[in-house]
């Protein structure tokens, strides 16, 4: 079982918050080249600190280089991360990632595949309903750009938030409470938590940690009922990857030179909840389907009876 194999005699929850602040510390140090880029950009146009909040930040970087050097703080992150997996927890890597042998990458690109389908097809028929609400802004060499910056490093950035929430810190909360509710429950607040500090919350208002939360409860749930990580994984991945290629906005924490661009004025309306209630559950409907997952509430609920 997924969580059980964090369950060793010299494996304890007060490891895990000392590994979190490690691979927190290292994700800083990752974001030093971006802090150092945007003083030297303000203090060369004779600004202050000030100057140095969401509201103009990607005012101050072209929108590539920006991108490059905040990806980079996951970057840092990851090997920090399977360190701490490794040498202050005494596990493998794989052990937090599957309880299969290997990595069934099968998994991964089939939820990528799915979600990139659902996602481009989302944005069309917004597009034929609303072309009001969009402009073209596909420029072919800054495209190229991006594309290679997000297929390299984007798929690092949704890694690193997935072994760290649905794999590291999922095992850890199950060592404390010895049952699966609490660390998926615990793991999905603490991830939507993390996106408080977003332009778009600050744009749109605190519903949208309705949606925050409730992806994490959906890879948390893919997760424990698949007994590892992998969908979680190709989710992720195509949910950040699909999205910067294909849509910006002026208001979001990653703005890019997509395809297109969202000029309309964004509203916290039922679109935001539709896909955790609506289209969240059908991907659990098609996964449940296709891997033959059973005893729901065992999975998902149920307590810890582990030897150590």
């Amino acid at each position: 079982m997924f969580i059980e194999q964090a369950f060793t005699k010299d494996n304890y929850f007060g490891k895990y918050l000392i590994g979190s602040l490690v691979v927190i510390l290292a994700s800083i140090v990752g974001q030093l080249p971006l802090m150092i880029a945007l003083m030297v950009k303000i203090f060369s146009q004779g600004n202050d600190l000030s100057d140095l909040n969401s509201a103009n930040i990607y005012k101050l970087l072209e929108l590539n280089w920006m991108l490059f050097l905040m990806l980079l703080s996951f970057v840092a992150a990851l090997p920090a991360l399977f360190l701490m997996i490794r040498k202050l927890h005494n596990q493998t890597v794989m052990s937090v990632t599957t309880t299969r042998k290997a990595i069934d990458w099968n998994r991964v690109f089939f939820t990528f595949g799915l979600w990139s389908i659902v996602t481009i097809v989302s944005v069309y028929v917004d597009y034929q309903m609303s072309p009001q609400d969009y402009v073209w802004n596909f420029k072919p060499i800054p495209f190229a750009i991006l594309f290679v910056i997000a297929t390299l490093l984007i798929p690092i950035q949704t890694s690193v938030e997935e072994y760290l929430f649905r794999g590291y810190l999922m095992q850890g909360f199950g060592v404390l409470a010895k049952n699966k509710l609490f660390p998926l429950l615990m793991t999905s607040i603490i991830f939507g938590a993390m996106h408080l500090l977003n332009p778009e919350v600050e744009k749109l208002g605190y519903v949208m940690l309705v949606y925050y939360i409730g992806t994490g409860l959906l890879l948390g749930i893919m997760t424990l009922m698949d007994e590892g990580m992998e969908l979680a994984l190709g989710f992720h991945a195509a949910n950040n990857l699909i999205g910067c290629l294909l849509v910006t906005t002026d208001w979001s924490a990653l703005q890019t030179h997509s395809i297109l661009k969202d000029i309309s004025e964004p509203t916290a309306s039922f679109d935001i909840i539709l896909p955790v209630i609506i289209i969240y559950p059908i991907i659990l409907v098609i996964l449940s389907k296709k891997y033959a997952w059973s005893n729901w509430q065992e999975k998902l609920t149920g307590t810890i009876t582990t030897k150590r």
